[in-house]
C-alpha cells in the first residue's frame, strides 16, 4: 500500500495505526490525516526514537497492510 492509498482511507486505516501506537492522542491522529511526515513526527516525538528509527517503524507498519 503507499501513501495516497493510506491518505484515501486514513478513516479506515486510523483504528489499525490507533492500536499500533496507543500513547498518540485523538486530537494527534486528526492531525496526521494519513501524511506520512506527521506520523513519523509523532512516533518519533511520543517513543523518544530517532527520525530514522520512527520511519522505519512507520514504514514497517504500512509494508504489513
Amino acid at each position: 500500500m503507499n501513501w495516497d492509498q493510506i491518505t484515501g482511507n486514513w478513516k479506515q486505516l486510523k483504528g489499525k495505526a490507533q492500536a499500533k501506537w496507543g500513547d498518540i492522542t485523538d486530537d494527534e491522529w486528526h492531525r496526521v490525516e494519513g501524511r506520512r511526515e506527521e506520523l513519523v513526527g509523532l512516533v518519533q516525538e511520543k517513543y523518544g526514537h530517532a527520525k530514522e528509527a520512527a520511519e522505519r517503524e512507520v514504514d514497517s507498519w504500512v509494508s504489513r497492510l
